[in-house]
């Protein structure tokens, strides 16, 4: 797994041989302090900004100089190369769960920043949990630290970020449109509250094929999450789906399996594997002894996530495919009428409050990466955004470039290196970079697909070779 997954506040436990990953230890060195309280939100606790959560020293790399410190409860760092072109990266983290320390840490582009001649910073929010418009604030803050700390004001900001982060970039460069001259986000949530509808879906669906009958309550019981459990306890047998080994999957689960990835970006290349990898995996925490994706069914918060007020899910004019023929066959139409019905009482906010949306009017060039294999935030998210960009006739102010992984953020450095230097490039000269095709279905379906930006293999990526 790539340092992305060791970052996220996730708690993934698979059989199959992958790093666990869980909430950071925070510790502590001499050189660290003890988090201190935040000035802004209540329970709240800051992490020192000039170490790492394993307690490693943050310190400025050759030829550059650092700055760190918090300001309006986020911690934030900053750094600025010897040779600085003038230009400034800010870089927004991903999803790190509900607990109440905050942590700033540095991009994996860090010391290609720094070498290219770029400076970056970075925050850790306020907050943790789904806040995105705190993200988005506190990420343009440091803007303004920048120029307070060094003297002098970015002739160019480049907005970038993963998972979370992508929607945030997203968010940002909408809400600030005379800021950025260029955004790169990966991984990211860009299609807003439809990565919400995508976890319904997939339970939904689930449960109708199993023939299990569930609710999605608005205001949950306590004792909610322990009934949910007993219903996800008939639903798996009759799919083929075990708890943290690989699934063998029955004829119900191999049509669940057929509407997931229709569900998440259409026929692909690789879909297979990673739909056995993301089913051995087990969930977030405190459901961590469910399947991965059972765990994040909308109806164990009401739909709220702990942010938007409200059910943000809907899914009443859903029709749910396991096929690719022009007319639905009649397990689908069957499907369909047996799968329960959600209705939305809050959708994506268009300000900074709730789950902000994403409208798809960039006005600059947006180079993103997606793993193709996702299924934590999916492949969709990238045709959800390429569709929204088009309708504001902005599609060649967006590329995409498929990745031939199955992990969430698995990208390596030279796949995230190309995709910068290519987008500063265009940038700079004006001339749009190469992409993949996304919203084309034969194209996203070909053996092919994916193979022209990545570098290398993949763990656990499994398809036939590029040729």
């Amino acid at each position: 797994m790539t340092t992305s997954w060791k970052r996220a506040a996730l708690v993934l436990t698979l059989v199959l041989p992958l790093a666990a990953v869980g909430e950071p230890a925070f510790a502590a060195t001499p050189a660290c302090v003890a988090p201190v309280p935040s000035s802004t939100q209540p329970g709240y606790t800051v992490f020192d900004p000039n170490c790492d959560t394993d307690g490693t020293p943050f310190v400025a790399l050759p030829n550059a100089r650092a700055y760190t410190g918090i300001s309006a409860g986020a911690a934030y760092r900053i750094e600025v190369p010897a040779k600085w072109n003038g230009s400034l990266v800010v870089w927004a983290h991903g999803y790190r769960g509900a607990g109440t320390t905050v942590f700033v840490n540095s991009p994996e582009l860090r010391a290609h920043y720094i070498d290219a001649g770029y400076a970056w910073a970075a925050s850790s929010y306020a907050t943790n949990g789904y806040d995105v418009g705190q993200g988005v604030r506190d990420s343009y803050a440091t803007i303004g630290l920048f120029r307070q700390l060094t003297g002098h004001a970015p002739k160019s900001v480049i907005m970038s970020g993963e998972s979370m982060g992508g929607q945030i970039t997203a968010v940002a460069i909408e809400s600030y449109p005379r800021t950025f001259s260029g955004a790169m986000p990966y991984c990211g949530v860009l299609g807003d509250v439809q990565l919400f509808d995508y976890f319904l879906d997939a339970n939904v669906t689930a449960a109708a094929l199993a023939k299990v009958p569930i609710d999605f309550p608005l205001a949950p019981p306590a004792d909610y999450p322990d009934q949910w459990r007993a219903k996800v306890a008939a639903i798996l047998p009759a799919l083929g789906v075990q708890v943290g080994r690989p699934p063998a999957l029955t004829a119900a689960g191999h049509t669940w399996s057929d509407v997931v990835e229709r569900r998440t970006g259409g026929a692909r290349p690789g879909f297979d594997g990673a739909f056995a990898y993301w089913n051995t995996a087990t969930s977030l925490a405190p459901l961590n002894d469910l399947p991965f994706l059972f765990g994040l069914y909308p109806g164990l918060t009401g739909g709220t996530e702990n942010i938007a007020p409200g059910n943000v899910t809907d899914n009443r004019f859903t029709f749910y495919r396991s096929t690719d023929r022009f007319w639905p066959t009649p397990a689908e139409w069957q499907l369909n009428a047996s799968v329960l019905r959600v209705r939305h009482t809050a959708g994506a906010d268009p300000g900074l409050s709730g789950i902000p949306r994403v409208d798809g009017d960039p006005r600059i060039p947006v180079l993103s990466l997606h793993d193709v294999g996702d299924l934590f935030v999916p492949f969709s998210m990238e045709q959800v955004y390429a569709q929204r960009v088009a309708a504001h006739r902005q599609s060649d102010l967006f590329v995409s470039r498929a990745i031939r992984g199955v992990g969430h953020c698995d990208f390596n450095q030279q796949e995230l290196t190309e995709g910068f230097d290519d987008l500063t490039t265009w940038i700079h000269t004006g001339h749009r970079p190469a992409g993949d095709a996304i919203l084309n279905p034969k194209v996203v379906a070909s053996p092919e697909f994916g193979c022209r930006f990545t570098r290398g293999t993949h763990q656990y990526f499994v398809a036939p070779a590029c040729s």
